[in-house]
């Protein structure tokens, strides 16, 4: 048997089953967290806390721009509302995908490949949401920043500003964000060691090649290879004097009224 593109055994079946509660358990809070910080809950908040610390650029230069007829600055990925909008539509795109495995799975649809490509397009997506909010700013050249405050810093920064609940929710999506990353790291690890050819593949081979070797093939091989089948394989009897028959023959000899055990034993 050649290598198995779609139907392959998932030789790791018990981690499959345990990663996906795991996956749940941090998709519900996500939903939440995603779902709450829509469309701006504390994004300009922490970006305004951040400036007044010089850890970031100031929020105000997209006000700058207006009032000075200047194009629309290049506003740092992790203070976009496009952001916030993709971890939107990653956790319910995560929330189907689950649910479409889950189903998959219990039904054995759920091929390896399939489950490679759809792992690898996941940890893509995730990557970009944990590179987004962690991200750099460097739209102002005095305050250049590699990553977030809010990550890299404690919330009391922001206890005068009343933004400590903003920042550890902030914080709260990051982690359970890099959480989902790992998952999902891990599903496409079991998948990609699932299609690599293993020992199921080279067994099949083997039980292949002995069955193609052997004498039992099926009529329509011997009728593609012009050879005769009905005697083909059959043990001699134990008396010598008699003849070895098929069904076929016995209802040759039924018609011609010659019945072959009355005629052995008459």
């Amino acid at each position: 048997m050649p290598y198995q593109i779609l139907r392959r055994k998932w030789l790791l079946r018990p981690w499959m089953w345990t990663l996906m509660p795991l996956e749940l358990a941090g998709l519900v809070p996500l939903l939440v967290l995603f779902g709450i910080a829509q469309p701006d809950l504390y994004r300009t908040k922490l970006w305004e806390v951040g400036h007044h610390y010089g850890f970031n650029s100031n929020p105000k230069m997209i006000l700058y721009a207006y009032a000075n007829y200047e194009p629309y600055p290049d506003v740092p990925f992790v203070w976009t509302r496009t952001l916030t909008d993709f971890n939107v539509a990653l956790s319910v795109i995560t929330l189907f995908i689950l649910l479409a495995k889950l189903i998959a799975f219990i039904m054995k649809f759920w091929f390896p490949m399939l489950a490679a490509g759809l792992n690898l397009a996941m940890v893509a997506l995730y990557t970009v949401s944990v590179y987004g909010q962690m991200g750099p700013d460097h739209a102002d050249p005095r305050y250049p920043s590699k990553i977030a405050w809010y990550i890299s810093k404690s919330c009391d920064y922001a206890r005068p500003f009343r933004a400590y609940k903003s920042c550890q929710l902030a914080k709260g999506t990051f982690a359970v964000t890099v959480y989902m990353l790992a998952l999902y790291v891990a599903n496409l690890a079991i998948a990609l060691y699932v299609c690599w050819p293993n020992e199921g593949d080279r067994a099949g081979a083997v039980e292949d090649d002995g069955s193609d070797s052997g004498s039992g093939g099926s009529p329509l091989d011997y009728v593609k290879e012009g050879r005769d089948w009905e005697m083909t394989g059959m043990k001699g009897p134990a008396s010598p004097r008699v003849m070895p028959y098929t069904p076929r023959t016995q209802a040759f000899h039924t018609l011609d009224r010659k019945l072959p055990l009355r005629q052995h034993y008459g």
